[in-house]
């Protein structure tokens, strides 16, 4: 039975959001121009649209365990995320990408602790595996607040590895791309975003009057 969670979430949008929004749908419908890329973590805590009040056809999203970036990697096996960011690149034109990490995230703390695999796969070990460069840019792993330091380290990984994509880079050296890390605190709702000269997670300059948690001397090279 399709679950009724579903069910009601989609009557209620039927009898009350798609009115209200029919025309941006139909608009939608023929094509879709967003500008911004998010690669997230598929953390259900963790909403890219929620948290950045969006609406539909206004993020392009990609969603991983432990919002990775891998490397850039031509060869024969399936690469579900470097298709989407090829797709969102190449085909959409998107002129930010946004790697967004978070507090608590599971796929970094599983690596952190080397935990134990799920089935005989090992699917999430593998992929996480690719936290492992970050590693150098935590710190010391005894360190209280090592697990946020490498939430960070990944993002900051992740926007090197973006680099490594050819048609990445090139649109990011002529000034058609820019790319932006940041940190989302599901408790405390902060956004904390990173500072391309520093390394530091600092809160954005339009919500420095709202209470977020302190993170600016946390930085991440």
């Amino acid at each position: 039975m399709f679950p009724v969670y579903l069910t009601e979430g989609y009557r209620s949008f039927l009898e009350q959001r798609f009115p209200a929004e029919r025309r941006r749908f139909a608009q939608l419908a023929q094509s879709q121009q967003p500008e911004i890329l998010i690669i997230s973590c598929c953390d259900s805590r963790v909403s890219p649209s929620a948290i950045f009040d969006a609406g539909p056809g206004e993020l392009f999203t990609i969603r991983n365990v432990a919002n990775l970036v891998p490397p850039y990697q031509p060869d024969e096996n399936y690469h579900g995320t470097s298709a989407a960011l090829e797709f969102a690149v190449q085909a959409l034109e998107v002129k930010h990408i946004v790697v967004l990490g978070h507090a608590t995230c599971g796929g970094v703390k599983a690596y952190a602790q080397k935990a134990k695999p799920l089935s005989e796969g090992n699917f999430i070990g593998k992929w996480v595996s690719l936290v492992e460069p970050a590693v150098a840019k935590a710190g010391d792993p005894e360190a209280p607040n090592y697990l946020t330091r490498l939430e960070y380290a990944v993002v900051a990984q992740g926007l090197e590895n973006l680099m490594t994509f050819p048609f990445v880079k090139e649109r990011v050296e002529d000034g058609r791309l820019q790319l932006h890390g940041a940190h989302f605190g599901v408790a405390s709702g902060s956004l904390v975003v990173r500072d391309p000269e520093t390394g530091a997670f600092k809160a954005p300059l339009d919500t420095a009057g709202l209470p977020v948690r302190s993170a600016a001397a946390i930085a991440c090279d």
